[in-house]
């Protein structure tokens, strides 16, 4: 999972740039790698009372019952959403997530993000064009995410999280359509995905059988 960083402005006094170094004038506006699915005084934007990612009303939660025997997941990962939405652009995001059971550390449980990705509407059917949405009418998007590898041990859940925006891990969708980087408003996009037996959302995971036990 990439890093975002900012660079700070030069110390007081300092004028030239030579004499501080790039390395020390940047910090991470979002830290790379796996952590609580919890808002937290370290992260970009977030602010008291520090909920858990999952509680936000424009996250969608899709999570297995506490597995009672271990699960391999390891290699890519695809995501089928049929969804709809009222603007002409918007994206849809999804993060695989592994949640441990409370503990005598993390009383709260603990969401641990594995991998993730997103999909831009108007690329749905490949980036050699865009092509604008039609509010309202549903459309079948992949989500591609990042191969991973992860034991889900017995007591954890295998979480799913989807929403329309990662921000700053991806950047805004203005959701009006227009060229990308010269976008000069931005629209709210009320977003559904649908899982119903006709338009059935999944998610495709690569689970490796266990080992067979008790050979002789």
């Amino acid at each position: 999972m990439s890093s975002h960083r900012d660079v700070l402005p030069l110390p007081a006094g300092v004028s030239d740039p030579s004499f501080a170094g790039r390395g020390e004038r940047t910090r991470d506006i979002m830290r790379p790698g796996g952590f609580d699915q919890r808002e937290g005084p370290d992260f970009y934007g977030c602010r008291p009372p520090f909920l858990p990612l999952g509680s936000r009303p424009d996250v969608l939660v899709f999570q297995t019952e506490p597995l009672a025997e271990p699960m391999e997941v390891t290699g890519p990962i695809e995501l089928t959403l049929w969804v709809a939405t009222s603007a002409a652009d918007t994206d849809f995001t999804a993060k695989l997530v592994d949640w441990y059971p409370p503990s005598h550390w993390y009383p709260l449980g603990y969401a641990l993000n594995l991998t993730d990705s997103i999909v831009r509407v108007r690329y749905r059917n490949g980036r050699e064009r865009g092509e604008p949405a039609r509010p309202g009418e549903a459309m079948k998007v992949t989500v591609a995410l990042y191969p991973t590898s992860n034991l889900f041990m017995p007591g954890h859940r295998i979480r799913l999280d989807v929403s329309s925006s990662n921000h700053p891990r991806f950047d805004v969708n203005p959701n009006t359509g227009e060229p990308l980087g010269r976008d000069r408003r931005r629209v709210v996009a009320d977003n559904t995905v649908f899982h119903e037996r006709a338009r059935a959302s999944k998610v495709v995971l690569p689970v490796i059988p266990a080992a067979p036990t008790g050979r002789r």
